[in-house]
């Protein structure tokens, strides 16, 4: 269905975003879930055709796009049956350097950014801690000033690119005086920091190909410099990217949804039962036309939501909105997608079963859904 809000060169873009799924991602991707990670040279390859830096300035190598851009890219690469790949790109391209982007001075830009632009560089944020998910303002990783470093210590949760990636992006406590959101900074850590180490890889339900970590911080000093924005005003920075973050998400999700119901198409179409195809059967037909409609909606949701983003507009509603709707309505659809493959979907051969454990995530991460609710609650009786 057509967009008021995609124009031709997104849709142009959007071919060059498959093609390179088609030809580079799927062909692959059966060994990378079984190694545990995406390969770098796949990466540096994004980087080169300019992925990793849509909406960034061409001065740091990037390509100065907007936020719909952002949306059609993790649409098209949430596709590609790998909700893994598509999870290690978007952490790196929309919820991690977008933090150097926000609030870097130009030092800190110039040093980082190309690298980051070009796939050299991967990023990770680490906010979230044992005890501090969605609830960010009662995090516990300290960082405490000493001469001309900070020294931080803490523990970093569910990270991912935390096992293989280069640059860090960490959320610690410099006033422990503060209450609540206050007191709150963020650091540009490298990897191979000393007092930073991986405490573990995690294994999880889905998304194999995305390498995630527990993150140790034990008297790791960062230089001053390293200093991301202003002390103590780090909540902010972290609240204020949640926005991109919950539209990739959202876009992910919607094109989760699209494959699904594609592959799902193709199966009841062929599929011989009772006398005929699944699709002869009018609750089939009738089903998928329903989720087929949900999707187109959940679509424009994303859109409208990126619009509104890309002008500069106060659209936390709408974006909360896209995150709660799209988290939910992915896991509905590849529910009754694999419901509908039969016994064929609960074989690990499959893509779809493959799907339904990685999108399981999408209503967890990034604000789960029940917070996503409370923050378009709170608005409805304000505006």
């Amino acid at each position: 269905m057509e967009s008021i809000y995609i124009t031709e060169e997104l849709e142009l873009f959007r071919a060059q975003i498959r093609r390179f799924v088609e030809e580079e991602v799927e062909p692959h991707g059966e060994e990378w879930e079984e190694t545990g990670m995406v390969p770098r040279e796949v990466l540096h390859k994004m980087g080169g055709l300019g992925f990793f830096g849509l909406t960034y300035p061409e001065k740091y190598g990037g390509v100065g796009l907007d936020t719909l851009a952002t949306a059609v890219f993790s649409e098209e690469l949430g596709r590609c049956t790998f909700g893994g790949f598509t999870a290690t790109v978007l952490v790196h391209t929309d919820m991690g350097s977008p933090h150097l982007e926000n609030a870097g001075n130009e030092a800190q830009l110039q040093k980082y950014m190309p690298r980051i632009t070009k796939g050299e560089l991967i990023t990770a944020i680490a906010v979230t801690e044992p005890d501090a998910g969605s609830d960010v303002a009662n995090l516990r990783t300290r960082a405490v000033r000493d001469g001309d470093s900070y020294v931080i210590n803490g523990t970093k949760m569910f990270i991912t690119n935390g096992v293989h990636g280069d640059l860090f992006f960490v959320a610690a406590r410099t006033d422990p005086e503060a209450k609540g959101s206050r007191g709150i900074s963020m650091f540009i850590v490298e990897k191979g920091t000393p007092g930073f180490r991986v405490g573990r890889p995690l294994k999880k339900q889905g998304w194999w190909c995305s390498d995630t970590a527990e993150l140790i911080f034990e008297d790791c000093r960062v230089p001053a410099e390293n200093l991301l924005g202003e002390e103590n005003k780090g909540f902010y920075a972290v609240m204020k990217n949640f926005q991109n973050e919950r539209i990739v998400l959202g876009g992910m999700s919607v094109g989760a949804c699209d494959k699904a119901l594609e592959l799902t198409l193709d199966y009841v179409t062929t599929r011989r039962a009772f006398g005929g195809v699944l699709f002869d059967l009018q609750t089939i037909r009738q089903k998928l036309a329903e989720l087929a409609g949900k999707v187109e909606a959940a679509r424009q949701l994303v859109y409208h939501a990126a619009w509104l983003d890309a002008q500069g507009r106060d659209c936390v509603k709408e974006v909360s909105m896209v995150k709660a709707f799209c988290g939910e309505l992915v896991n509905e659809v590849l529910y009754d997608c694999q419901q509908f493959h039969g016994g064929a979907g609960y074989l690990r051969e499959t893509a779809i079963e493959r799907m339904y454990r990685d999108v399981r995530i999408l209503a967890i991460g990034g604000g789960a859904t029940e917070v996503m609710l409370e923050e378009v609650a709170k608005r409805l009786v304000t505006n």
